[in-house]
Formats: structure tokens, sequence, C-alpha cells
């Protein structure tokens, strides 16, 4: 078999929602902008959502948003994509590290408060790979200290923290719908949040920082983060079917755990029970990582290092000093993390072929 790592799911009734709307004259900026902007903020539980081009874009108008500028300090994780870190580059925000929890792989909440000073202006927390972070004490932290709160869920779509969607914890969140995602719309994101004047901001700087009442009436610097209607369209026959898509990639994860329970050597991935995750990826722990990877490739198992720690990125070292040993839970546990194929259409032969062929890896791999 060729298994891919990840794999957009989509339906006949995505693509005549998008041919629908090339069928009319109105390609961007128009109802479809509209309505999935409505939907996705009632998914969430939220007053005000946002489309944007990209997650990465949704998290840099939040950080524009909320007027930080350079040599502001934010605190945040090592262990992410790397835009939870460069959209603070892109105001010359810093990025202040701090390392993990090996329980949940999110931000380990004990060590943050030592980490605030006075040039501490917010807090950008990860829900990494669908996992969410501890939000009720991060909101302590944040109120505690007067900071901002900048949920980055882009990984976590349906996931639920005591009982509450997650994109909505905290004074801004954003999602992104890259094809590896719960829902794809191709390339795109969203900004989420219940206050007013971060939602007008975002609006206004996604759109060539135009406001409201006139086209060319440019009230700030912007961008051209647009999302198109076509985009919009797909987001929205997407998100009609969230529910399934949250269920089934629970059912994937399930059957998962199943098979590599109580394997000597792989560590599975670990869930509060008080949680509702929505996967994005399915991550093991494996020691010899490397080698077991490229061994997989070989047999038409993709997989990949999810994630290298941020801070050892050359660019990162060249800016800020940055060694090995700085975050040694996150390094540590970023050499073991393998990423399984995972998507809404693996079969339960897929699944099954890969277990087998992981652990028929394993078996040779010498000191394992």
């Amino acid at each position: 078999m060729n298994i891919p790592l990840a794999q957009p799911q989509i339906t006949s009734q995505d693509r005549q929602a998008v041919l629908k709307v090339l069928k009319t004259k109105q390609l961007s900026l128009g109802p479809k902008l509209v309505e999935f902007e409505k939907k996705m903020a009632d998914y969430i539980g939220v007053k005000y959502a946002i489309a944007v081009s990209s997650g990465t874009a949704g998290l840099h108008l939040i950080i524009r948003a909320l007027d930080l500028k350079k040599d502001d300090e934010v605190i945040t994780t090592p262990f992410s994509f790397i835009a939870s870190s460069n959209c603070l580059l892109y105001e010359q925000v810093k990025p202040v590290f701090i390392d993990i929890d090996p329980r949940d792989l999110n931000i380990d909440i004990a060590k943050i408060e030592s980490a605030i000073t006075p040039k501490t202006k917010a807090i950008l927390a990860v829900d990494i790979f669908g996992q969410p972070a501890r939000w009720l004490k991060l909101r302590q932290i944040a109120a505690k200290h007067h900071l901002a709160l900048i949920e980055d869920s882009a990984e976590a779509l349906g996931t639920e923290y005591q009982n509450k969607k997650c994109g909505g914890l905290g004074d801004a969140g954003v999602f992104a719908f890259y094809p590896n995602k719960q829902i794809t719309t191709g390339e795109g994101g969203m900004v989420v949040t219940n206050n007013k004047k971060i939602a007008e901001l975002c609006r206004g700087l996604r759109n060539q920082g135009r406001g409201t009442s006139h086209w060319l009436k440019h009230q700030h610097l912007g961008y051209n983060y647009r999302l198109s209607e076509l985009n919009c369209a797909l987001g929205i026959s997407q998100l009609s079917r969230i529910d399934q898509i949250v269920l089934r990639r629970q059912k994937i994860a399930t059957t998962y755990n199943q098979l590599l329970k109580n394997i000597p050597g792989i560590i599975l991935p670990n869930v509060a029970s008080t949680n509702k995750i929505s996967w994005f990826v399915y991550v093991v722990q494996i020691k010899n990582r490397d080698q077991i990877m490229a061994r997989l490739k070989q047999q038409g198992v993709q997989c990949n290092n999810y994630f290298p720690v941020i801070h050892l990125i050359p660019f990162y070292q060249k800016m800020f000093g940055y060694k090995k040993g700085d975050f040694p839970v996150a390094e540590t546990i970023s050499q073991k993390t393998l990423a399984l194929p995972f998507f809404n259409q693996i079969t339960q032969a897929q699944i099954k072929y890969v277990v087998q062929q992981l652990l028929s890896v394993i078996a040779r791999t010498p000191h394992f």
C-alpha cells in the first residue's frame, strides 16, 4: 500500500457548492463570506467571526488588533507550527518561549508567571494537535497580570475544553482550513472573538485597511487577507458535516489506540477525561524516530516528525541566541514524535497496514 499522511475529503456536495458560486457574478466579499462567518460564529459560540486567507493571516491580524508593537513580549510555546511565533515577528514582537507539559504537549502553565516582565503584553497558547491547553488557568493568569489571551486553535476545530468549544476561550482565537485540517477551504482561516473592537479592526485590516463607509477610504495600514466566495462556499459545505467529521476522526484515533496499546516503547496521545478532542493528527512518541520514520516511508507509509521545536530553527537561533537545552522537555519530545497517516477516508485495512508496518520496523530496529 501507499498511504498518505493526510488527504482532504471533497464530496459532490462540496463541488456543487463551489460550482454554484462560479455561476454568480460575485467571487469576493459576497453573501457566502457573510454566511460562512455567521455559521462559524454560531458553531463556536462567539459574537464575531472574520474569514481570512489563512490561519497565519488571522494570527497576524490579532497581533495588529491588539496593538502589539516592537519590543513588546508575548509568552508562547516552542512546540508548535512555526506560524504561531512568526506572526509575532511580523510586528517585531518578541516571542518568549515557555517549555511544555509532557502530558498534553501544551504550554506548561506552572512556568508562565516567572517569565512575565513589564514588557509582557499577551499570552499566545496553542491547542496542539487538537489537544486543548488549560484555558481556565490561562485566563486566571492573564487576568491577574492584565494580559491579552490569544488562542491558536488552528488545529482544534471541534475540540471542547470543559464543554466549551476551543477558539473562543481567549480574547481572540484563530482556526485554519489548510487541506490537512478537520475541514478545508483549500487555503483559509477564521478569527473568532467576542470583542467588537478586535472584530472590527480585523475585518478592516484584512481588506487593505478599509473602513465600512467607503470602498476607497483606508483607515489603517492593511493587507489583502481576504477569503474568496469560492473558499467560503467550500467552507460552508464542509462545516455542515463537522460533527460527523469529528466523530469519524475520533473513531480513527480510537482504532489506532486499540491496536497500539501495550506496545513497549510507544507512548500514545494522552487526552484528559474532561475534554473532547477533535483530532488534527495522530502522533505517538517513539525511540529511534528518524530511523523508524525512514523505514516506514520505504513501505509506503507516509509519516512525519510533528513538530521540530521553533527555538532551534536557525533564524530563531540567530535572532535570539537560543541553543539546545533551553527548553528540554519540548526538545526531548520533539525528537520522538511521529505523526501516522490520519484523514477522514482512511480505511480499517489501511490503519492495520500502518500498524503492521510500524511493528515490523520496530522489531527490526536495534536497541529499540
